[in-house]
């Protein structure tokens, strides 16, 4: 709760149009959990209303806001997508990384079939319950590499860190970089 009335604090009224954020779990929590919160003071009712209406995750932000579908990336590699969980579900973010994807030269977009599947992170679900976690992350793996990409990305930090963790146990060559660092490849 502490972590949730400092961040109102500081971008309530803080002269922003927009808050941008680069992983899809973040903006979930703010759009949708600390709404959840039952203890939370009244005085910060007005502070939460003005700030989830400011804030986006950055494909969203970038596809749906501005419009962009063009940032002049160029990356040369075969590039699939994880879906992440709150990414998708809570925000409705499938569509946006493939349309910056799909645009960004050298790039060839490949689906894989488990795609919207979660990748068995979940914070401290991967701790609490590590073996149904590993084996989420095994089927994942296995989607990513049968589809044979070079690359996996996404819009969470966390997931990346999990599947890149996997993918090294098993050695294998697909990297997992996030979205902003293909986009950000040889921009103009």
């Amino acid at each position: 709760m502490k972590l949730a009335m400092r961040f109102l604090d500081i971008f309530h009224e803080d002269g922003s149009e927009y808050i941008i954020a680069p992983t899809g779990s973040c903006v979930a929590m703010v759009t949708t959990f600390y709404g959840m919160m039952s203890d939370m003071p009244t005085a910060y009712q007005e502070k939460l209303v003005d700030v989830q209406g400011r804030v986006r995750e950055f494909t969203s932000f970038l596809v749906d806001v501005l419009h962009i579908d063009d940032v002049g990336a160029e990356f040369d590699a075969r590039v699939t997508v994880h879906d992440s969980c709150h990414a998708l579900r809570e925000l409705g973010i499938k569509h946006q990384p493939r349309v910056l994807l799909n645009k960004v030269r050298g790039t060839t977009l490949v689906e894989n079939d488990a795609a919207e599947q979660c990748c068995g992170f979940g914070g401290t679900f991967a701790v609490k319950y590590a073996d149904i976690s590993t084996a989420m992350t095994e089927e994942k793996i296995d989607a990513i590499i049968r589809c044979g990409a070079d690359v996996v990305t996404g819009v969470d930090s966390s997931c990346l860190m999990q599947l890149h963790g996997a993918l090294r146990r098993k050695t294998s060559v697909v990297r997992s970089m996030h979205i902003a660092d293909i986009l950000a490849a040889g921009a103009s």
